[in-house]
């Protein structure tokens, strides 16, 4: 079987890790910045090197297209993206679209024609670090969200997404619009252990979990901290307690594809010697069933309601819903068919992560390939994963993309 040119992969992935270098080894390359223009430039120049085509539509997103046989059939799809989190890793994103283009250079060196064309795609903003929400231009691209509402939004010092295009030079003229794509395939590491623990070779998404976040208001009653007995008191941060240990049962009863997080707090009036009034905190569920995440909202609700035995009232305000994804079962075949013919081991996986291939498998038959990351560490700058691991990903990617660029 052909094989990926690993040494040059890793020498790919090690060069782009000096764009936006950190002292601790890390990369810092936010959405639209002027570390990310030097990537994309560089991204570019090596697919016309190699002779492929590269055009940039008006959210930036970078289309670099190896011609097929046959123009007139839809082109099979992979690719990432190219910002990182601040102080984030060397591989988050990054290394699926250069397993991409490393895909994209070994049918070159083979002289392999495929009856289709195969299409690698850098995401702009799907991290959300600088611009949120996460996986914006990928949304705007699959028509979940507008691109007026993705142009007007603005980082901390103000600066909106159509400005930074502009400033960077990639605010293209093609309109951000899904064309007919035959199949979707991303690699990524995997952001968690799951895989190093259980030496494992290769993940096969089969499905990215839905999310839930909530806004929680707790409402109870000021009072002096040394003149109010303790059986007085209507303490709003205690009453947090007891909600914080039910959310994370909550999580725990629905293991172990649940998540329960709270993540953001805020005590009212945050003085030492009062008696907490208020608590506003963030709660969050992850899971890949719609049934478990509507099962997960009602025990939040009766945990919330149990509250006003310690008379605090609390509202529960649901702020955001992003339903669970499924991914295409004939994509998954393809790469499970590469990964037994490679002989590397292989398990079915859930992604708690979001991703821009969850907004393109509305639209298209699309899958996801994870490798292992050394102790699961990821959004930080000593995410790591080994050349063996880098290799096998992006071979599993290169079989599973030729096998669907040669379907007729």
């Amino acid at each position: 079987m052909i094989a990926v040119d690993a040494p040059r992969l890793w020498s790919t992935l090690s060069m782009m890790a000096q764009i936006g270098g950190t002292p601790a080894g890390g990369v810092t390359r936010l959405a639209l910045s002027d570390e990310d223009r030097i990537a994309r430039d560089l991204l570019r120049d090596w697919a016309l090197e190699a002779g492929f085509t590269c055009v940039v539509d008006s959210m930036g997103n970078m289309f670099i297209r190896r011609a097929g046989k046959r123009p007139d059939l839809s082109p099979v799809m992979t690719g990432s993206h190219v910002d990182s989190q601040p102080l984030g890793g060397n591989y988050d994103g990054i290394y699926g679209v250069l397993a991409g283009l490393e895909v994209l250079r070994t049918l070159n060196d083979r002289q392999i024609e495929t009856e289709r064309d195969i299409v690698l795609v850098n995401w702009t903003n799907e991290e959300g670090a600088r611009f949120a929400p996460a996986m914006l231009a990928s949304g705007v691209w699959a028509g979940k969200l507008s691109q007026e509402f993705a142009y007007t939004r603005a980082d901390h010092a103000g600066i909106t997404v159509g400005e930074a295009l502009a400033a960077i030079g990639y605010r293209g003229d093609l309109p951000a619009k899904a064309f007919p794509v035959h199949a979707c395939y991303e690699l990524h590491i995997e952001q968690g252990p799951i895989l190093e623990d259980e030496a494992i070779d290769i993940g096969l998404v089969r499905a990215a979990m839905g999310q839930r976040w909530f806004t929680l208001s707790l409402e109870g009653f000021a009072a002096h901290a040394g003149t109010t007995p303790m059986h007085s008191r209507r303490d709003a941060v205690t009453a947090f307690a007891e909600l914080a240990l039910a959310v994370e049962s909550i999580g725990y009863q629905h293991q172990p594809d649940g998540r329960a997080t709270i993540g953001m707090a805020q005590i009212t009036p945050n003085s030492r010697n009062v008696v907490p009034s208020r608590v506003v905190c963030s709660v969050e569920f992850r899971h890949p069933q719609t049934e478990a995440l509507d099962a997960m909202e009602t025990a939040l609700h009766q945990a919330a309601a149990k509250l006003t035995e310690r008379g605090v009232t609390a509202n529960v305000e649901r702020i955001f819903d992003y339903a669970p994804i499924a991914f295409d079962e004939i994509c998954l075949a393809r790469s499970q068919k590469a990964a037994d013919a490679l002989g590397y081991s292989a398990k079915s996986m859930v992604s708690g992560a979001g991703h821009d291939t969850c907004y393109i498998s509305n639209i298209a038959p699309a899958s996801m390939i994870f490798i292992p990351c050394e102790k699961g560490i990821s959004h930080n700058e000593a995410e790591n994963i080994l050349p063996s691991w880098s290799e096998k990903g992006a071979n599993v990617l290169l079989h599973s993309v030729l096998a669907a660029a040669q379907e007729s």
